[in-house]
């Protein structure tokens, strides 16, 4: 394995991704080529990731063919392994109590979808062209805990209740596995009556900037977090713009990105 795919996809990476490829298609006794390497196939993907290549440029030199990449790639999305990945890393970090729930932050952004395809729409920040948008919720540090996309015409607010839910129960480094932050952050596009009774009940305590009544400033020193942690999601160049079709496909990367980043956590 040469210097680049090892940068891209280290032992202790790999050994958190191993346990969860799920078992290949068996071929017939004898016919065909031997499958190919599974970590060759991971590292050639998270190459597309971060590189924001097409899938036709993927360089030969990982030993995998585009057909065999990209169909993996699918086979992998449709079996989860991609959220599986993302939990994965996230029972790590909080088996060393490395994960803040103290306080959680919420906020999404938009990128533009060249191709068109599911889950697009008119974006209302970039003239009426097709868009997506990203959604996150992170823990205090800004450590994304859990992702989703929509149409960039969605209103950002529809976002909050499938994240919360979509919280995974994570190890801690004592005690039960916890999934619920204390308090969750959010600015005034979030402010609505129902939103809020919805965290009480779950007793998380919404800050929630109220529209015309708390400065964006006054809640900002707590949400800044999370924009980091957009613009570390957007900084893998698959993330920049969407060029899936398919949403299953741009979001299988979007969580693929925000595993490694909390890989990168673990790994300090």
């Amino acid at each position: 394995m040469d210097e680049l795919s090892r940068r891209l996809v280290p032992d202790e990476l790999w050994a958190l991704v191993e346990p969860l490829i799920p078992p290949g298609k068996t071929r017939p006794q004898g016919g065909g080529m031997s499958r190919v390497d599974d970590r060759a196939v991971f590292t050639a993907i998270v190459f597309v990731l971060t590189s924001g290549c097409a899938w036709r440029h993927l360089p030969p030199s990982f030993g995998v063919t585009v057909p065999t990449a990209h169909r993996r790639f699918t086979e992998w999305t449709e079996a989860g392994l991609w959220r599986q990945l993302h939990h994965a890393v996230l029972d790590e970090l909080g088996s060393k109590g490395l994960i803040d729930w103290s306080r959680a932050v919420l906020d999404g952004a938009s990128v533009r979808a060249k191709k068109g395809g599911g889950l697009t729409g008119p974006s209302p920040i970039d003239r009426g062209k097709p868009g997506s948008k990203i959604h996150a919720l992170s823990d205090r540090a800004g450590l994304p805990l859990t992702v989703g996309i929509s149409a960039a015409n969605t209103h950002d607010s529809h976002a909050l209740r499938p994240l919360v839910n979509a919280l995974p129960a994570i190890r801690s480094r004592r005690g039960p596995r916890r999934r619920k932050p204390a308090k969750l952050h959010a600015d005034k596009a979030y402010d609505i009556p129902s939103m809020r009774d919805w965290l009480r009940q779950r007793g998380i305590i919404p800050r929630i900037a109220r529209k015309g009544i708390e400065s964006t400033d006054r809640l900002g020193k707590h949400r800044w977090v999370i924009e980091r942690t957009i613009a570390w999601l957007t900084g893998y160049r698959r993330l920049t713009i969407r060029y899936d079709r398919k949403p299953s496909h741009y979001l299988a990367f979007l969580i693929l990105g925000a595993a490694i980043t909390c890989y990168k956590k673990l790994a300090k």
